[in-house]
């Protein structure tokens, strides 16, 4: 599987579809919109991928970093969620907001996105707070240290989110408890103040 590219930009065509020279191979990628705008500013760089192999061909997609493709994975879990889909809803919101929406269970907003409609966002929702649920589970069992400290709903909401950006349990759950402890309320402020702490 091709997992990473890194490259000059030849070409760049419509809905965030460019041409990625490397080695003397051009390789067309369809990019989050976060990939396509910065590797068209700088005229090329890195991008992570992810190579579709489907009956109808083959696609690569290109992502700006390791936590948007970790998020598309989950995505295209998703029962009607394909990669073209996955795609539209990463570029549709940032990964932040996209988190958190998925954490708050905010279908309003995940439903703005072009192309996403209400029934689609409401499986993203149901079925990737599931699945990150148990990655939680699965994390703590291996004996991941957590906080000592209690968290409220809204601070599990939070380390949710952040393990959908694909930082494990063990550093959500820590920044989460320190952006708590230095006072921020709310889902929307923890999940920031923690994204904060990892910057």
């Amino acid at each position: 599987m091709i997992a990473y590219l890194k490259g000059s930009v030849l070409y760049a065509g419509e809905n965030n579809v460019l041409v990625l020279e490397n080695g003397g191979i051009g390789y067309e990628i369809t990019c989050s919109s976060a990939a396509f705008t910065r590797l068209l500013a700088a005229k090329g760089g890195e991008v992570f991928t992810y190579l579709a192999v489907r009956e109808d061909g083959v696609s690569l997609y290109g992502f700006d970093s390791i936590a948007e493709k970790n998020m598309f994975l989950k995505l295209i879990t998703v029962s009607g969620v394909g990669p073209k889909m996955g795609i539209t809803v990463l570029s549709g919101m940032s990964l932040n907001d996209l988190a958190f929406a998925i954490a708050a269970s905010d279908i309003k907003s995940l439903s703005r996105i072009k192309g996403l409609g209400k029934k689609t966002a409401e499986r993203i929702v149901l079925e990737l707070r599931e699945a990150i649920g148990e990655v939680g589970e699965a994390a703590s069992s291996n004996g991941a240290a957590a906080p000592a400290a209690k968290l409220s709903g809204d601070g599990e909401d939070a380390i949710i989110a952040l393990m959908g950006l694909g930082y494990s349990r063990t550093q959500a759950a820590s920044s989460v408890q320190a952006a708590i402890e230095s006072g921020a309320k709310g889902l929307e402020n923890v999940i920031r103040e923690a994204l904060r702490r990892f910057a």
